[in-house]
C-alpha cells in the first residue's frame, strides 16, 4: 500500500512539475497568437492542465515501460519517446470531443496541435531526466 501511495504521489508530483513549467510557455504562446489579447483565453491554464496531465500520464507509462527501474537510469531517447506517446492523446483529445471553430484547415490545426503537445511532453521527460540525474549526481557526491 506504501508504494502505491508514493507511486501516486511522484506522479501527482512530476504532473505539477510540467504543469508550472507548461503555463509559462502557454503565456509566451499567448502573447504571439493574440498579442492585443482578443481571444479571450487563459493561456495559462491552456499550458497548465495539458502539462499535468502529460506529466502524470508520463509517470504511468514509464511505470509500466520500465518496471521498477529509475527515471535516471532509462535512456534519454526511451524517455523522449514515452514522452511523445503520453503527449499524443492529450494533443488528440479536444479534436476528438469538439468541434474546431477555427477558419484553418482541421488536418493543419490538429497536426499542429498535437505535434506541440508531444514535442514539449518529449521535451519536459528529458528534462525530468536531466535534473534527476543531477539530483543523483550530487546526492552520491555529497555521500
Amino acid at each position: 500500500m506504501n508504494s502505491w501511495l508514493r507511486r501516486i504521489g511522484s506522479a501527482a508530483g512530476r504532473g505539477l512539475s510540467w504543469a508550472v513549467t507548461w503555463a509559462p510557455a502557454a503565456l509566451l504562446i499567448g502573447l504571439v497568437v493574440d498579442p492585443d489579447n482578443s481571444m479571450d483565453e487563459m493561456w495559462v491554464a491552456i499550458g497548465a492542465y495539458p502539462g499535468f496531465i502529460c506529466g502524470v500520464l508520463f509517470s504511468v507509462l514509464l511505470g509500466i515501460a520500465e518496471r521498477g527501474r529509475r527515471i535516471d537510469e532509462v535512456s534519454l531517447p526511451r524517455l523522449a519517446a514515452l514522452g511523445a506517446a503520453a503527449g499524443l492523446p492529450v494533443g488528440a483529445f479536444p479534436f476528438a470531443v469538439g468541434e474546431p471553430t477555427s477558419e484553418i484547415p482541421l488536418w493543419l490545426l490538429a497536426s499542429t496541435v498535437i505535434g506541440c503537445i508531444a514535442s514539449l511532453s518529449a521535451g519536459s521527460a528529458v528534462g525530468t531526466a536531466l535534473v534527476s540525474r543531477s539530483l543523483r549526481r550530487r546526492r552520491l557526491q555529497s555521500a
